[in-house]
């Protein structure tokens, strides 16, 4: 690997130059794939929490309208149920935002090893080929004029 700011060869281990002291880029994915393991966790804190809050809500507002207000058996089937979708529409969207969380990074994952990483001042590899046919030597042809020509 070589440095991207100076040329230099460096270890793959390192986080910045020997030469120069440029930091390399690695940190910044580190930083990227933590950001997204967090946007997980709190996605899945969402959907188990509102799952925990919106039940106890319904389980509540279910027995505020049978004691307090006394509405009928009837129109709290039909409040509970409306609440009930309201709950599964929201745990829907966070799902969805989950998995599509998860299929962005399983992509960034692929496309990062498809990808060969380069730096900007990084040699490329010179292409294998055949060796060119031996050159006849100039010393070879001047020692031949210098033999004595028997006759």
């Amino acid at each position: 690997m070589y440095c991207s700011s100076c040329g230099g060869a460096v270890s793959r281990a390192l986080t910045y130059c020997n030469h120069c002291g440029a930091k390399f880029g690695g940190n910044e994915d580190d930083e990227s794939a933590h950001e997204a393991g967090k946007y997980r966790e709190l996605l899945v804190c969402a959907m188990v929490g509102g799952m925990a809050v919106g039940l106890g809500c319904i389980i509540g507002l279910m027995a505020v309208m049978k004691e307090v207000v006394h509405f009928e058996l009837g129109l709290i089937i039909a409040f509970t149920l409306l609440s009930f979708f309201l709950l599964f529409a929201i745990e829907t969207v966070l799902i969805s935002q989950l998995l599509r969380e998860q299929r962005r990074s399983r992509n960034e994952a692929t496309e990062s090893r498809a990808l060969p990483q380069t730096n900007t001042k990084e040699l490329q590899s010179p292409n294998a080929r055949a060796l060119p046919d031996p050159v006849p030597s100039v010393t070879e042809h001047t020692t031949r004029a210098f033999e004595p020509v028997r006759r």
